[in-house]
């Protein structure tokens, strides 16, 4: 017990110091880890669906695409209205298409199916975070660079687990989704809300470019679709009958397993966002 405790923190202080590093680095340190991070995430999925036996997803090429997808969107931010960017990407999805005509598989259908999900499940979610990164001034029409909204999102993240994690331990009576994640509770989920909003309290003294009720605005949305995306990823785990989606991480699983939250939280974030802009 005491070795993997001291394997998590391990891994966990490198993991947050890697993300946190990269992000404030600036754009090409920014770009190239989750280039790696959606690469790695779409292969352990494919290597998850595929190892059913009833699937057969062209894992090399979904890679490709949801890498591509990332780049096409980091591109846009710096040049926006390069839209024709997007053109190869769009031959790579009729690829996946295309290539099950001639494979001769038993259940195409499938194979298309968690091709596409590859896609927008995890491909998708990453290729956003350039939407929170890059922010284009409308006076002078050029872009910048700001890693404090894609940061806030891991942030927000990692309070929400812990606070929901402490506050579960010490009062956690009431399931949450017993049927899916029986140690979640109501008390816990009600704690991390309550951790984030102090979070957003302080992050609005330092970063004013929202105000005090939107930086908590966004923390709640983030701990409520990030519960979701955590749920969402225990019931793909649940389905095919495995605890970790992965090993990459020692002590922590996969890459599933260390960024479920925040596939649906970033998403999310951009609509909060932009509804905020409205």
């Amino acid at each position: 017990m005491k070795n993997n405790f001291l394997q998590r923190t391990i891994t966990g202080v490198i993991f947050v110091a890697a993300l946190v590093g990269c992000i404030l680095g600036g754009p090409i340190s920014f770009t190239i880890l989750f280039a790696i991070v959606s690469a790695l995430t779409i292969r352990e999925f494919g290597n998850l669906v595929n190892a059913t036996g009833k699937v057969q997803m062209h894992t090399s090429i979904s890679m490709l695409a949801g890498v591509f997808l990332f780049l096409c969107f980091g591109y846009i931010g710096v040049v926006p209205g390069s839209n024709e960017i997007f053109i190869p990407y769009l031959f790579l999805i009729m690829y996946l298409f295309i290539s099950e005509l001639y494979k001769k598989q038993k259940d195409p259908i499938n194979n298309w199916a968690y091709a596409m999900m590859s896609q927008v499940y995890i491909g998708l979610s990453f290729a956003l975070l350039n939407v929170l990164a890059y922010h284009t001034s409308a006076a002078t029409s050029t872009s910048q660079y700001n890693p404090i909204l894609p940061l806030s999102i891991f942030i927000f993240t990692w309070i929400n687990d812990t606070g929901a994690y402490c506050t579960g331990m010490l009062f956690g009576k009431h399931r949450l989704f017993e049927r899916i994640s029986p140690k979640k509770s109501w008390e816990g989920s009600i704690g991390g809300a309550v951790c984030c909003m102090v979070a957003a309290v302080i992050l609005a003294q330092y970063f004013a470019f929202l105000n005090v009720y939107e930086w908590i605005g966004l923390g709640l949305t983030i701990v409520v679709f990030g519960t979701w995306g955590d749920l969402t990823e225990s019931l793909f785990k649940r389905t095919l009958g495995i605890k970790d989606s992965g090993n990459i991480l020692p002590g922590h699983g996969g890459m599933l397993d260390r960024f479920d939250s925040t596939l649906m939280a970033i998403p999310a974030s951009v609509v909060y966002l932009y509804i905020l802009s409205l």
